[in-house]
């Protein structure tokens, strides 16, 4: 009866807006997300400022087989940055912040760094400053673990270096947005889910729309996170954590309708808001970075866009806004395996399709030569340019290697990608929709490479002799307790095999595997750990942490 009842609420939520005639284009999208045991996702689709196509996919509660709906309430993760921008846009309208404070005018005790990170910096994500949950990862804390706004505070203030100048460079940082979230909190005497509240949410009829930050609250129609399992089914996958700022909106498809019309025509949030939020900035050295205010600008096809995405234990979100052709795609689901920024755009792409312009994607704004022909190298040539290269900027290994006649990039974790040579030394990757070119620096005995992207060129590869093998000198060379005082923690380096392992608070975290002299690198290359020449410590890097210095006890 249960699923019956299941069935019968699906079916009626699929035909309440199938009345577009793109309607079967768009559900085939989702079709293997449209079952009773199966969670999903919920869809909006926005033009001119009407709702044209609503509906829910999946379940939003397998144990009870309560289907996802367009009032289905979700976790939008990252996309909820817009709003903790829009939060600090709004207190500087209302001249209660200046965009250009910087960070120790609200927070004395971070190091002296903070005096040259403004406002801006955090909301470009130009600050420097080391992402928290990566830094809670390297701590051995996960999504399941619970910790608190003073434990990450602490992690901040015990930073003692950035991952670059302020200004210099663009990476991505939770920790940016979550102080935002308190400086919100300081400048406007009230918790940040409060001020949201007041001057957002409600003033626009979002009432569904909230900041969580009580992992204990009681959410109506809330979609539980999902991940799928071993077993081929699903297991629960949410948080403990209260922390705001870099996520935490619960919302729904029609509450962000009504936050999408504002950016056309509101008085809560009027043009020069907009402008502020939708401002982009440059770095030190020129270079335009496309994030502005907690959203992401680019192009589609030739169409400028507006979006975010947003991904944390089982949800996934993307909210894209065509502003031009007024029209949005939102995508919330609640499984961890959703890709819905690929699969907004596919909706977009039915849609939008005849308006694209040719080539403004496909743009050559490199050195790339896209109009070379493909020319024939014979497999013995190409095994001369065999060999492993290393980024000792960006702290990776590549390798080139050649695969049923064809000279093959291949990553740490095994991702290969197929090119075919334009000449002796460059080669075109097989794939990209924006061409990228890998030149070696001879055609018989290469000592690097460089590849060129659009707008890019890196040229920093180099070849090396990987270490197969340790030794039993470097074994007990490298052994040892190593101390992060940022972070508080002890990593031990034992034997292990014939290599090391690494064990942090007594437990097993991994073997790494050993790349060139004082160089490893532990989960595909995510993470790597250099040790210094003069034996006594280390430093590691692991996505948005880079520098993190250990000292051995």
């Amino acid at each position: 009866m249960k699923n019956s009842i299941a069935i019968i609420l699906m079916v009626f939520t699929s035909i309440i807006q199938a009345q577009i005639p793109q309607s079967a284009a768009i559900d085939s999208i989702f079709a293997t997300w449209d079952t009773i045991d199966s969670p999903g996702a919920s869809l909006g689709i926005i033009r001119d400022g009407k709702l044209i196509y609503a509906r829910g996919y999946g379940q939003a509660n397998l144990e009870y087989s309560i289907p996802n709906t367009p009032n289905s309430i979700f976790r939008i993760a990252s996309t909820s940055k817009q709003f903790t921008a829009a939060c600090i846009v709004l207190l500087s309208q209302q001249n209660k912040l200046s965009l250009d404070a910087t960070l120790d005018t609200f927070f004395p005790k971070f190091p002296s760094y903070a005096k040259k990170i403004t406002i801006r910096h955090l909301l470009h994500h130009t600050s420097g400053i080391r992402d928290y949950l990566t830094l809670a990862s390297l701590s051995g804390l996960g999504n399941d673990d619970f910790y608190t706004d003073e434990t990450l505070m602490k992690w901040l203030i015990n930073q003692e270096e950035l991952n670059f100048q302020p200004g210099e460079d663009h990476l991505y940082s939770n920790s940016g947005y979550w102080l935002l979230g308190q400086i919100v909190n300081k400048v406007s005497g009230e918790n940040m889910a409060t001020y949201a509240e007041k001057n957002i949410f409600k003033p626009l009829g979002m009432n569904n729309t909230h900041f969580h930050n009580d992992h204990t609250r009681i959410v109506k129609n809330r979609a539980s996170g999902y991940r799928p399992n071993e077993d081929n089914g699903y297991s629960i996958s949410m948080t403990t954590l209260n922390m705001i700022g870099d996520g935490g909106i619960f919302t729904s498809i029609e509450d962000l309708k009504k936050y999408d019309d504002a950016f056309y025509d509101s008085e809560v949030l009027n043009r020069d808001f907009w402008k502020e939020m939708t401002t982009t900035t440059t770095l030190t050295n020129g270079e335009e970075i496309y994030y502005a205010a907690g959203l992401f600008l680019d192009e589609h096809n030739g169409l400028k866009t507006i979006d975010h995405g947003g991904a944390f234990v089982g949800y996934r979100a993307e909210m894209v806004r065509f502003p031009e052709q007024r029209f949005s795609v939102i995508i919330l689901a609640n499984r961890s395996d959703a890709n819905p920024s690929g699969m907004a755009y596919q909706v977009a792409d039915i849609f939008l399709k005849d308006l694209y312009t040719e080539g403004l994607d496909n743009e050559d704004t490199s050195s790339v030569q896209t109009d070379s022909k493909p020319i024939i190298i014979t497999t013995d040539a190409l095994k001369k340019l065999e060999g492993v290269y290393w980024n000792d900027v960006d702290k990776i290994s590549r390798k080139l290697q050649v695969k049923n006649d064809t000279l093959t990039y291949v990553r740490t974790n095994g991702r290969e990608t197929k090119m075919v040579p334009i000449s002796p030394t460059k080669f075109l990757w097989i794939g990209p929709t924006n061409p990228i070119v890998l030149t070696l620096d001879n055609a018989t005995s290469p000592t690097g490479f460089s590849l060129d992207i659009p707008g890019e060129t890196i040229s920093n590869y180099k070849a090396y002799t990987p270490i197969e093998k340790l030794t039993p000198q470097q074994i007990t060379y490298y052994s040892g307790d190593y101390y992060s005082k940022e972070l508080d923690i002890i990593y031990s380096f034992k034997p292990h095999e014939d290599g090391l392992m690494i064990y942090l608070k007594g437990n097993p975290m991994a073997s790494p595997t050993p790349i060139k002299k004082d160089i490893f690198q532990l989960y595909g290359g995510y993470m790597t750990i250099a040790f210094n020449e003069d034996g006594k410590g280390l430093t590691l890097a692991a996505g948005r942490v880079k520098n993190l210095k250990f000292v051995k006890k």
